[in-house]
């Protein structure tokens, strides 16, 4: 029954995106390229957690701000892992776009058909990593969260959606895990575990703390496309060698 109730609703919500009046070949092309920018997807949030970090108006906030800034980041990296964990494990499915069943014609993405293929459609990792991180900077700042709740939503979730990248209930479920564990992990008594320590080592060493959190925050925004290429290369080489 709860299975007939979401492919009902992922139904209507695919027909009418590839239906309607913003269903042209301009449209798709444009939200096919926001789909794949870096800039849309990961650089704005990530932008406002360094905002975070250097805002200094608030002395007395300063240091929990910096500590929420660590969880969030580490929030958005278990979130991306725990989202491959549950496309691996559970049962596979596949993506809108190759779904001839829908009967419906979606635009052509930009992300190689061969990771689309073999990539789980359940649960999005890029709503799970986006929506934790955006989470995190709603709990220190409710102006600049909702701003990245938004970006997640209209630039992140819709157009994967409407590319046939994912069905509305796999950025649903994305969106209700990553604001889960950043809940979780954001929580006072688990983050004065870890937080505090992380915050003290950055600024006993600052040149190479930030030089790495420099190199994270790069490989956040880009989901660990390249790490993933080389670990499955590596992979592959290793099984078929």
């Amino acid at each position: 029954m709860l299975r007939q109730i979401i492919d009902s609703f992922d139904s209507a919500i695919l027909a009418f995106l590839t239906h309607g009046a913003l269903h042209t070949a301009t449209y798709g092309h444009a939200v096919s390229h926001v789909a794949d920018f870096y800039l849309f997807k990961g650089v704005l949030p990530l932008a406002m957690l360094c905002a975070i970090w250097f805002d200094t108006r608030e002395r007395r906030q300063w240091q929990w701000q910096r500590q929420m800034v660590v969880a969030t980041v580490l929030s958005g990296v278990l979130a991306l892992f725990i989202g491959r964990v549950l496309a691996h494990y559970l049962p596979f499915r596949q993506r809108p776009l190759y779904d001839s069943s829908l009967h419906l014609t979606f635009p052509i993405a930009a992300t190689p058909e061969a990771v689309l293929r073999t990539w789980s459609s359940f649960p999005s990792d890029h709503a799970m990593l986006w929506s934790a991180v955006a989470m995190g900077i709603f709990l220190v700042s409710r102006w600049m969260g909702v701003l990245a709740l938004l970006q997640c939503a209209f630039l992140i979730c819709l157009p994967r959606v409407y590319l046939g990248l994912h069905y509305p209930s796999d950025v649903l479920a994305g969106i209700i895990l990553g604001v889960g564990v950043t809940c979780v992990v954001t929580r006072k008594p688990i983050m004065e575990r870890f937080a505090p320590a992380i915050v003290r080592l950055i600024d006993r060493y600052p040149n190479v703390s930030y030089a790495g959190l420099f190199v994270i925050l790069f490989e956040l925004a880009t989901t660990f496309d390249e790490p993933r290429e080389l670990a499955q290369s590596i992979f592959r080489h290793v099984l078929h060698g």
